[in-house]
């Protein structure tokens, strides 16, 4: 049985604009994978259906068997992390705080925070350097900052599924590493990551596998050397990626993706 099972879905913004168009996807424990395609394609909108934010008009999402519309919020967050690409509003408390609320699945109504919960909170800060920050006003942070405080909420949740949407766009590329590391991790304690990202070549470096979207709908979806082709990329980007392979340290090479100018 996959950890996550998305069947037959569809979606539709008021417009209407079709946003998930009839897709299906299932990804087992212990996987990386990487949604890639360009603005607009379903990425953000498929990882809200299969968080259970979004009712979609047809088809099912599933969490180890279980029907997600048919679990408490609660249980949602016991089985779900999502990691949204932004805040839409910044509240107004400290980021430790903020961290901490990452827990509130685990702890019962009346249950006060117990020391194995604020461990969990500083190892997360710390595993995503964020922990100088921890006594700051989560408004205070700059975006890539609040990018790391985030993902340091979700490893807290501690659950089995994390569904991150565009992780590294407002990150340095030494930050933008240890994310993908730091996920790589995850996958390899037992975890499912599924991952939103534009940017190809992170894909490509640490996915187990990449699944490529366009138009609401899966398009391609396999291994780097399968997805990162120019047969595969060209039709759906367009004309402006350059391709080349980059040798490994280990043997063998792994492919990589550039946009670039062609006039």
């Amino acid at each position: 049985m996959p950890r996550l099972s998305a069947r037959e879905l569809a979606f539709e913004y008021p417009g209407p604009i079709r946003a998930v168009d009839g897709l299906s996807l299932a990804v087992d424990g212990a996987e990386l994978v990487c949604l890639i395609g360009p603005n607009g394609c379903g990425k953000s909108t498929l990882l809200r259906l299969c968080a259970g934010l979004l009712a979609p008009l047809s088809g099912r999402v599933e969490l180890d068997g279980a029907d997600v519309w048919g679990l408490t919020p609660r249980e949602r967050a016991r089985r779900v992390a999502l990691v949204p690409q932004y805040l839409p509003a910044l509240p107004e408390v400290r980021v430790e705080d903020f961290v901490l609320s990452g827990r509130y699945a685990h702890l019962a109504r009346w249950n006060r925070v117990a020391a194995h919960d604020q461990e969990l909170v500083r190892e997360a800060l710390e595993s995503c350097d964020a922990a100088e920050f921890a006594q700051r006003g989560l408004g205070e942070l700059s975006g890539g900052q609040r990018q790391r405080v985030l993902i340091a909420r979700a490893l807290v949740q501690q659950a089995p599924l994390v569904l991150i949407d565009e992780p590294t766009s407002a990150l340095d590329p030494e930050h933008q590493i240890r994310v993908f590391e730091l996920l790589e991790l995850s996958r390899a304690r037992g975890n499912t990551v599924v991952v939103a990202t534009h940017d190809l070549n992170l894909a490509g470096q640490f996915a187990t596998r990449l699944v490529l979207l366009r138009q609401g709908r899966v398009v391609a979806d396999g291994d780097a050397a399968a997805v990162l082709s120019p047969r595969t990329l060209t039709p759906v980007y367009g004309e402006h990626l350059a391709f080349g392979e980059r040798a490994l340290a280990g043997g063998g090479t792994r492919p990589f993706v550039m946009p670039w100018r062609n006039a």
